[in-house]
């Protein structure tokens, strides 16, 4: 199996972890989903540098975002699935 470009832990999560420098809009990405061992693949809508998070489905505003199984705030956009997630799209809950 090839190096993963993202990483997620759990099964529901609604996000990966980019892990490379190459992400480019366009590119049909891998990654490892840890909870249960299960590769996926997105196709990238934007460019996406490392340690930023791509959609791994649609989210809609107001959507909770779920990262390595936990609530990490909600989309203050409509996010595609293979979209740039960052905190231009996604604000904490707690303010």
């Amino acid at each position: 199996m090839a190096a993963p470009d993202f990483i997620a832990h759990d099964k529901a999560d609604t996000v990966g972890v980019i892990v490379v420098e190459t992400v480019k809009a366009g590119n049909r990405i891998s990654g490892w989903i840890m909870e249960n061992d299960k590769t996926i693949r997105v196709e990238t809508l934007d460019d996406i540098p490392i340690g930023h998070k791509v959609a791994l489905k649609d989210i809609k505003a107001g959507d909770t975002i779920i990262k390595y199984g936990h609530d990490i705030g909600k989309a203050v956009a409509d996010i595609p699935k293979g979209g740039h997630v960052h905190v231009h799209n996604v604000k904490t809950k707690r303010w």
